[in-house]
């Protein structure tokens, strides 16, 4: 028998449910009416999936500490879920150049993972907190004592799969965001008293130096290698761990000045995202002090010591054993700064030694903060104590010597638009020019005699700026026929005799 359910039909059924309600109210006394809606609350309930539940407080109820975890997952529902949410919170940490998202008050949005749809709800209710004042904090802590919570409700099935991975997971992209978004930092420290504490340590700046490693004047091959070291060490968490090591790594730049030290601390923290301390030794006044220095800095940091050999006497001791204190050594010790001497004299004789150093590099404060790059950077290698340049101190030693014909195409793309090929960017110059003056500053570079720095060939383009690739080529050539000249004149001169005599 056909059942063909019209307009008619809906409108009798639609009376009768009214009847019926009617008569539930009419004839069934209120304790009756609980116990049916109880009832039909279950039977809804049981043919449903059960689910579970985990409630992510804003604070900590007894002490009113902030919860880390209710601001990663504010962090990744506003870059993750938001895009289903009716309403979203806008917030600008003061260290990030763009807003961030969250999930306001009363509102819920959904996510999935591994297939399994969670939902995420936004509450707040007052709490009695007397005496306490506003949390403060990323997402509006505070607010006349509401305490917020974000509800989590999954099938419960999959509890631990959403305690074990999906959690977990949360925490990892709201890190990630987290540095993603976040202004980094240059610190450097400050000429402190020892009552000071750890924060007023250091003082920073936003650190936006444009070095990369695409723009470093540098062998290609060492260029990639240094690169593929340093992913490399960013990626071994676990590795470091299993093998029982910090996870840190220390490197010793070392050549003559100009040849771009500098530039590749600054491409290496732009590489790994990191914040740069430059630590200036002479101004720390003790061992003491420079441990506090070392544990208030933050993971994913560079600490950069430059020039280390000029800051303190950290020379080999056995030539000390040898030879004694020399003039060396004595201007060396005369190069603390006066800041540091009198913090010296507060605290006594005692002074920061090379023990304070080895210590700072590899001791056991040295695994106290996280993720970090020890970088020292010297014009005379020789001079340092061999227990500072052993591995483990400095796992790498990287020379940065004079110019070669690869840094310096490498220069000439940066500052005059110059491809691999000696061709010009520039439409009005002279190919064949350009060309032919790129192959002779090449073979020039790489001739006998010829020392050049980086930061010199830098100089001259930067002084051609706007005259074309071929004026700047033109006069680096001019430069480099000098160089090669006096060297050869140089080499010429019989030892014992003067040029002068040599002429005659």
């Amino acid at each position: 028998m056909e059942i063909v359910l019209d307009w008619r039909a809906l409108g009798s059924l639609l009376a009768t449910l009214m009847v019926f309600r009617t008569a539930v109210r009419d004839f069934l006394p209120p304790e009756a009416e609980a116990c049916l809606r109880r009832l039909l609350a279950r039977v809804a309930a049981a043919l449903r999936p059960p689910r579970g539940t985990v409630l992510i407080d804003e604070a900590d109820g007894a002490s009113g500490g902030a919860n880390d975890l209710y601001d990663a997952a504010q962090l990744y529902l506003g870059a993750r879920c938001l895009a289903t949410a009716p309403a979203v919170r806008l917030h600008k940490p003061r260290q990030s150049p763009r807003p961030v998202a969250s999930l306001p008050d009363a509102h819920a949005t959904h996510d999935v993972f591994r297939g399994v749809r969670v939902k995420w709800t936004s509450t707040a209710r007052a709490v009695d907190r007397a005496g306490h004042g506003p949390y403060g904090g990323a997402f509006g802590r505070g607010g006349g004592g509401d305490q917020r919570t974000l509800e989590l409700q999954f099938p419960r099935q999959h509890r631990d799969l959403i305690h074990d991975h999906y959690i977990p997971h949360l925490i990892a992209e709201a890190t990630r965001l987290r540095l993603k978004s976040r202004e980094r930092r240059l610190y450097t420290n400050r000429a402190t008293g020892p009552g000071d504490d750890h924060h007023r340590l250091w003082t920073s700046h936003a650190f936006a130096h444009p070095s990369t490693f695409d723009t470093l004047a540098v062998d290609p091959a060492l260029r990639e290698e240094i690169r593929a070291d340093l992913l490399r060490f960013a990626a071994r968490r676990d590795h470091y761990a299993r093998v029982g090591r910090a996870w840190k790594r220390g490197y010793l730049l070392h050549g003559p000045p100009g040849t771009g030290k500098t530039s590749l601390v600054a491409a290496i923290a732009n590489l790994l995202e990191f914040d740069v301390y430059d630590l200036e030794l002479t101004t720390v006044p003790t061992n003491s002090h420079l441990r506090r220095l070392l544990v208030s800095t933050t993971p994913k940091s560079v600490v950069v010591v430059e020039d280390i050999d000029c800051s303190l006497d950290l020379s080999d001791r056995n030539k000390k054993k040898n030879g004694g204190a020399d003039e060396e050594t004595a201007a060396q010790l005369a190069m603390v700064s006066p800041a540091a001497a009198a913090a010296m004299a507060a605290v006594g004789r005692e002074s920061i030694s090379l023990s304070g150093v080895l210590n700072f590099v590899d001791g056991l404060w040295s695994s106290c903060v996280g993720e970090r790059l020890m970088v020292f950077t010297t014009n005379h290698p020789e001079r340092l104590d061999p227990a500072l340049l052993r591995p483990g101190r400095m796992d790498r030693k990287i020379e940065l010597g004079y110019c070669t014909a690869p840094a310096l195409r490498v220069l000439a793309k940066n500052y005059l638009g110059v491809g691999d090929d000696g061709s010009d960017e520039d439409a009005d110059a002279d190919p064949d020019a350009v060309s032919s003056l790129m192959a002779e500053a090449e073979g020039l570079v790489a001739a006998a005699g010829v020392r050049i720095t980086p930061a010199d060939i830098a100089e001259v383009f930067m002084g051609c700026d706007g005259a074309g690739a071929a004026a700047a080529l033109r006069k680096l050539v001019g430069e480099l026929r000098r160089r090669r000249d006096g060297a050869a004149a140089a080499a010429a001169v019989v030892p014992g005799e003067s040029a002068e005599d040599t002429t005659e």
